[in-house]
This record gives structure tokens, C-alpha cells and sequence, in this order.
């Protein structure tokens, strides 16, 4: 039997590792960008899981715009990045420092 805190154990792993994706790798925008999205994924996993156990769907709801809002900021951050790659020709976090187009 699946109980709570093996979906808690699991949110707090993957959160983990989506947090050592950000600080171990700060030089490639797009592993940026997943880490994010893995951190979201951690988040929904665990209100799934409650609201599961405390029989509220209220939990359920919540991740719906929780993935609604990530999708529209992957396909916004995907865009921003295709347009910063054809005018400096990288993606290197560090080299996109400037705001002069």
C-alpha cells in the first residue's frame, strides 16, 4: 500500500533534484528551464497527494492552473530563448548579461 509520505518522499526528491539542477548548472538556459518545470511537477505531486488523502479536490483544481501556468511559461521561455539564440548565437546564461539589443 501506497501511503502519504512515500508521495511526499517523492516530491522531496524530485525537488531535490531540481534544485540541484539550478545550482550546479548555471551556464545552459534550457536545463534552467527544466529544472523549473521538474520543481513544478515536485509541487503538483504533493497537492495531488493530500488532496487525495484528505478526500478534497480542491488540491486536484489547484494543479490545473498550476500546469496551465507552466505551459504557457515554457512556451514563453522557449520562444524568448529561440529569439536570444539568433541575435547572440548561444545560450549560455553567462554571455546573455546584456540588455542592449
Amino acid at each position: 500500500m501506497i501511503t502519504l509520505s512515500h508521495f511526499l518522499i517523492l516530491g522531496a526528491i524530485l525537488f531535490c533534484i531540481s534544485m540541484a539542477g539550478i545550482f550546479i548548472n548555471r551556464k545552459n538556459v534550457i536545463i534552467l528551464l527544466m529544472a523549473i518545470e521538474l520543481m513544478l511537477l515536485a509541487v503538483n505531486i504533493n497537492f495531488v497527494a493530500f488532496s487525495y488523502y484528505l478526500n478534497d479536490l480542491s488540491g486536484q483544481i489547484f494543479v490545473f492552473f498550476i500546469l496551465t501556468v507552466a505551459a504557457a511559461e515554457a512556451a514563453i521561455g522557449l520562444a524568448i530563448l529561440i529569439v536570444l539564440f539568433r541575435n547572440k548565437r548561444t545560450i549560455n546564461v553567462d554571455s546573455l548579461d546584456s540588455l542592449k539589443g
